[in-house]
């Protein structure tokens, strides 16, 4: 109906629209402004925003004020379909935000531990005989960014009790772990590195990380208020820390909650034995394999780990976590890393003495 008539208010509008000002813009609301020829005199005059032609022709009564126009088919289609689109994939996208925010709260936090058992459970079934059967995951470590990411390099490639050994004659050097700062480590010679058993490698490790915390590239305070990608990028920068050593500090000492170490050893062979898959899967398909677990891929890698140490079956894992004397498996960085090594476990976790370094023969004491 509103097709057919649209030829006669084009042939009225052409009239009155040089002589009657104030009815022109009435008569024109009722038509697309493609179909009204330009009037050079009055170029202002030509509609042009769809929305307001449509609330200047919603003049007859004093309902059609409060209501939207349900006759005009043509501006209704035209001025809401796009419309419509784009509302719906603001909205789309605001949704996925919340449920997958960049930064959330701590896994320290109250009620954490179990808002992320709660999504694990029903996210993957898989898991639920491993976190019925295991001891509920602990992160109750808390140390300073700075002090943590020496404490990593100081610990890398060694087993526990080698790497603890180090660190306290590190300690004791600077005086205490609050005198561990980025001055106090520039002021530290190589020699006396080497002294108490820190190679010229790990020194220079320490130096550029002390330097890019004296320079202002790096703070404790921006360290914590970064979003995770931002602190990959910027932490993949410091010599001697890889992917796998920001993983885990991100996760033992920030307890951040969505991180997935995907070059780890542990992890990467606990999802090959959960899944039941034939060969173990690159680290490329991991965030796939592992995507439902989101946004607590931190969790889901912590039982992976505790999986793995028990050979596979959660009664010989829990088994194990009990007694506390199994070493957990641990990756040595991608080859595109080769001359940075990996760091253990921060603090152990459970009574366990490391995050382990399962690497064959190249287990170094």
């Amino acid at each position: 109906m509103g097709e057919q008539t649209q030829p006669q208010s084009i042939t009225e509008t052409q009239t009155p629209s040089l002589s009657q000002p104030n009815s022109d813009s009435t008569a024109l609301s009722t038509n697309p402004p493609v179909d009204i020829p330009p009037n050079p005199s009055n170029p202002s005059k030509i509609p042009i925003r769809p929305q307001k032609i449509r609330k200047l022709s919603s003049t007859p009564s004093p309902q059609s004020t409060n209501q939207k126009p349900t006759d005009s088919s043509q501006s209704v289609v035209t001025s809401n379909g796009k419309g419509t689109i784009t509302k719906n994939r603001r909205r789309s996208a605001s949704q996925l935000t919340r449920v997958l925010p960049q930064v959330i709260k701590p896994l320290s936090a109250n009620g954490e531990i179990e808002n992320a058992l709660r999504h694990l459970r029903l996210a993957d079934p898989l898991l639920c005989s491993l976190i019925d059967t295991l001891p509920l995951p602990a992160f109750d470590s808390h140390q300073l960014p700075f002090l943590a990411l020496c404490k990593s390099i100081l610990y890398q490639q060694l087993a526990y009790k080698a790497g603890t050994s180090i660190y306290t004659r590190f300690v004791s050097l600077c005086g205490s772990e609050d005198a561990v700062c980025p001055d106090m480590v520039l002021s530290l010679s190589a020699q006396q590195l080497k002294q108490i058993g820190i190679s010229g490698r790990k020194a220079s490790y320490l130096y550029d990380l002390a330097n890019k915390y004296k320079t202002g590239i790096l703070a404790d305070d921006t360290v914590v208020k970064m979003d995770d990608r931002s602190l990959f990028t910027m932490l993949s920068m410091v010599k001697g820390i890889g992917s796998w050593s920001v993983h885990m500090f991100m996760i033992f000492s920030l307890h951040r909650p969505d991180v997935l170490p995907v070059s780890d050893l542990g992890v990467r062979k606990g999802v090959q034995m959960l899944y039941g898959l034939d060969e173990l899967p690159r680290p490329s398909q991991m965030e796939q394999l592992c995507e439902k677990w989101r946004p607590y891929r931190s969790i889901g890698a912590w039982y992976m780990w505790r999986f793995i140490e028990g050979k596979g079956t959660p009664a010989t894992a829990a088994a194990a976590m009990e007694g506390g004397s199994v070493q957990p498996l641990q990756q040595i960085e991608p080859q595109q890393e080769p001359e940075q090594h990996q760091l253990q476990l921060l603090e152990p976790i459970d009574g366990i003495g490391s995050l382990g370094i399962f690497t064959g023969d190249r287990l170094h004491h």
